[in-house]
Parts: structure tokens; sequence; C-alpha cells
């Protein structure tokens, strides 16, 4: 699998540098700060949570579902990041931008992401209108992994892939 990875940090490590360093700003900082509490498991289940509860027909529903989702995406991550461990950016490029406190578990897939598509798509299923919206946050929370120096571009698109497929999985559980 190392090799594996080499090749990816060979393919995207220009655009993670490109990303990480070239666009750091202070605005950028803030929103993307935003953008990934929004992607983090504590934000997601608990906003999923009180939709589920306080929700009505199929915003209800789509509680429920976003709820079930970010946490059964969470297992495949898990089982990812053990079976096929993956070193964060940072650790790779010691001069990448990272936040206070960067995390040192592995990098594949991204967690924060996966809880985002997880989220967000039976949102967007339940309102279609909803997704000129909700699309560029969950697109938003993933460059975020990416601009904080914590994933590389493939570690998200994966995590986006899985937390997608998961809500729409879990749609046919709960409808």
């Amino acid at each position: 699998m190392s090799r594996f990875y080499r090749l990816l940090e060979e393919m995207e490590g220009p655009l993670f540098l490109h990303v990480n360093t070239r666009w750091n700003r202070e605005a950028l900082n803030r929103l993307f700060f935003v953008l990934t509490l929004m992607g983090g498991a504590t934000f997601c289940l608990g906003f999923s949570l009180l939709a589920g509860l306080f929700g009505h027909g199929a915003w209800s529903t789509a509680g429920w579902q976003s709820l079930a989702a970010v946490a059964v995406s969470h297992l495949p991550v898990a089982i990812a990041k053990r079976s096929a461990p993956r070193k964060r950016p940072y650790q790779v490029y010691p001069h990448a931008n990272t936040g206070k406190r960067p995390l040192r578990d592995p990098s594949f897939p991204s967690g924060h992401t996966t809880a985002a598509f997880a989220m967000l798509t039976p949102w967007m299923m339940a309102q279609p209108l909803l997704i000129p919206l909700l699309l560029p946050i969950a697109f938003g929370v993933a460059l975020s992994r990416v601009y904080f120096g914590l994933h590389y571009p493939s570690d998200t698109a994966a995590g986006a892939l899985l937390g997608s497929v998961t809500a729409l999985l879990v749609s046919f559980w709960i409808s």
C-alpha cells in the first residue's frame, strides 16, 4: 500500500501544496475553520439527531437517515485507517500549514468529509432544491481538510464517495 500512497503523493502533492500554502489567508482561515467544524462527528450527529427528533415529515426522515449514515459510515473509515494507514500530508511535507493541534491518526480516508457527505446527502435527496446550497458546503468541508494540511485530495474524494454511498444505502433502509 505504501507504494500506492507514494504514487498518489507524486500526483496530488502539487495540488495539496498549492491549496495548503498559496491559499493561506486570514479570511479563508475563518471560513474553513467553520466548515471543518461542520464536518466533525459531534456536529453531524447532533444536528442530525435534532432534525430527526424535531423535524416534521420528510425533514424528520432526512434527520434520521443522516444520523444513521454518519454513524454507519464511520465503521469503514475506522477500518480503512487501521488496515491501510497513510501519513498525513503535514507529516510528509514539513513546511505545510496546519492548525494548532494537527491530528496524528492516519489520513485515509477523511472522516470529516465522510461525515459531511453522509449528513448532507439525505437532505439533498429530500429536497433537491437544496443541492446548490448543501453541495458546496460538503465540498467546502473536504477542501478545508486539505487547506489545513490534514488530508490529501484523494483522502477527501474517498470520504465524499463513502459518505454519499452510505447515505444512499441508508435511505433505502430508513424511508
